[in-house]
């Protein structure tokens, strides 16, 4: 009951012991996440006591302290990570990244946003090669309700549920999440609003699509670029459970850059309108704002798709 993070994830956190991984590594505590090390080659050899009643990590439902390891490697061969979290500063973004591919992880969730697209175009075709997934950069993670949860997403806002959310936007993620906590959700994977990311709309459709107990997808995408129209033939070829969608950005201006959409809206190129076209084209149901896409969703599971 869910795609890219389960319950049997174990996690490494890269920048562990800084600001933001201090506050996130003990929300992904709290949430029963199997958070196995942190790295910083600073700290090599040291612990870090997140005092999470929550997670129980020590004999005899004692917690125990979270160890610091040098290199993506060492956190590997000592816990068996298969999952990464960077929380690494822009400027060391791409060298935390292609060292945990080097180590052969399975999953690295980039957090970090404000990373040049050199970089990013660099670490994730060099992911790609080496078979590790790249969530983001510049997105809020991913979480398995109940299972898992690999980010800054809220783990308290939902339950596990049937179904499956992809979405370009951070707070839109948490707002669909939250408007449907009475039904659940199997997994919700922000994959980030950056030109250029790791895993797209299509990947997931494709893994929710394989995913035996999740009945519906709710797609957000947002202005500019085309991978929501790359979705839409996918949804046409590939995709049989019902799909809702949510396009942010319909009031925005032409000819300008708006947000993290990355791409300049022109003409009809990017626009909304242009989005949601082609997605109702191949049957996807497009809400007006987050709240109509919430009883959208509901009306289908009402009626079974």
């Amino acid at each position: 009951m869910a795609i890219y993070l389960t319950k049997e994830s174990k996690v490494l956190v890269q920048g562990m012991t800084g600001g933001e991984g201090m506050k996130h590594t003990r929300r992904m505590l709290a949430a029963g996440t199997d958070v196995v090390g942190g790295v910083n080659p600073r700290k090599a050899g040291q612990s870090v006591d997140f005092d999470v009643p929550q997670c129980l990590k020590g004999l005899g439902g004692v917690p125990s302290a979270v160890p610091v390891f040098g290199t993506v490697a060492e956190g590997i061969a000592a816990t068996g990570a298969d999952v990464t979290v960077v929380f690494v500063p822009p400027a060391f973004a791409k060298a935390a990244v292609l060292e945990a591919a080097d180590a052969g992880i399975g999953l690295a969730v980039v957090i970090t946003e404000g990373i040049p697209v050199h970089d990013s175009v660099a670490f994730t075709s060099y992911a790609r090669r080496n078979g590790t997934r790249i969530i983001g950069p510049n997105c809020p993670g991913l979480i398995t309700p109940g299972q898992s949860n690999a980010g800054i997403i809220p783990a308290d806002i939902t339950k596990p549920g049937r179904i499956g959310l992809v979405s370009k936007s951070g707070t839109l993620t948490y707002q669909l999440m939250y408007e449907l906590r009475d039904i659940g959700f199997s997994t919700c994977v922000g994959i980030g609003g950056d030109p250029v990311v790791g895993t797209s709309h299509i990947d997931c459709l494709a893994a929710f699509q394989e995913d035996p107990d999740t009945e519906l997808v709710v797609l957000i995408g947002e202005i500019g670029g085309d991978a929501e129209e790359r979705a839409a033939a996918y949804i046409r070829e590939h995709v049989t459970k019902p799909v809702v969608g949510y396009i942010a950005g319909f009031t925005a201006p032409e000819g300008r850059t708006m947000g993290h959409a990355g791409a300049i809206v022109s003409g009809s190129a990017g626009t909304a309108r242009a989005k949601q076209e082609a997605l109702e084209a191949v049957g996807v149901r497009v809400g007006s704002t987050p709240t109509e896409t919430a009883r959208l969703v509901l009306e289908l599971l009402e009626t079974g798709g």
